[in-house]
């Protein structure tokens, strides 16, 4: 399971930004082309994991969640709903600053409301900046947040982003840059 996902991921490029290693990968930047297999490969393994009939809305966190949560709405027909970078002033959105190992920026959330049942995904957990912050603030409009998946875990993310929300947080791939090489082994 998985196999498709990890053999690219082990073949993915790694660059450096400062300090910090980046593998450069499909799932996680769109580049270089993400073959549509992995992508089902991700979407049926998850789809596997949701309770259907508890779920209101896939939610993915822009950029690199889109795809993951369009194939996952695909796979089981539920709603789609995307944590955008943009601002657009609708009645009722919520503004959330993010930290990264990387870079600050702003997300918004809208159409989420107190006592909706989400399934939230994203590509990657590396710094849990993205993560931790959404999480909470899900939490504090009121939304159920009853799985969150991730594609790679990095580093101490997942751990970092557990602790400050006391949200479990299933990854499919832990990953690790060696020596200029990625390491990746399926968790599933």
């Amino acid at each position: 399971m998985l196999e498709n996902l990890v053999e690219s991921l082990r073949n993915a490029p790694v660059v450096k930004k400062g300090d910090y290693d980046y593998f450069v990968h499909g799932i996680s930047d769109g580049i270089p082309a993400l073959n549509p297999c992995v992508l089902k490969e991700i979407s049926e393994v998850l789809a596997e994991r949701i309770d259907l009939d508890k779920v209101d809305k896939i939610v993915g966190v822009e950029a690199m969640g889109i795809h993951i949560a369009t194939a996952l709405s695909l796979e089981t027909g539920l709603p789609l709903l995307v944590i955008r970078k943009r601002e657009y002033g609708l009645e009722g959105e919520h503004e959330i600053l993010k930290h990264t190992g990387y870079a600050t920026s702003k997300l918004y959330i809208n159409d989420l409301n107190e006592g909706d049942n989400i399934v939230l995904v994203d590509d990657v957990v590396s710094t849990g900046g993205t993560l931790s912050v959404v999480i909470n603030e899900l939490k504090a409009i009121g939304v159920n947040i009853l799985d969150t998946f991730v594609v790679v875990e990095k580093g101490e993310g997942k751990k970092i982003v557990e602790d400050k929300t006391g949200e479990n947080i299933v990854t499919l791939v832990k990953l690790d840059v060696v020596d200029g090489k990625v390491v990746a082994d399926s968790l599933i």
